[in-house]
């Protein structure tokens, strides 16, 4: 399944904000340095989605703040 997502980095909160069924918003608190904004996004999906963090990768947009990414054993339901 391939969701959109628009990232918040340096927020106050750690959210995901489910917009359509397959775009989000994810405030996560880390800064867009070093890819840690990136790897907080994947932690905080795979929470949401129940899934292991392993299963979910950035297609497209590891600099940009609007990202797609892939998740692998999620449907689209």
């Amino acid at each position: 399944m391939l969701i959109r997502v628009k990232v918040f980095p340096h927020s106050k909160k750690k959210i995901v904000i489910k917009k359509s069924i397959n775009h989000f918003e994810v405030k996560v608190k880390e800064e867009a340095q070093n890819g840690m904004a990136n790897k907080a996004t994947i932690e905080l999906l795979a929470d949401y989605f129940k899934i292991p963090s392993k299963n979910i990768r950035i297609v497209r947009g590891f600099k940009k703040r609007s990202k797609t990414l892939e998740l692998i054993g999620v449907s689209s339901n």
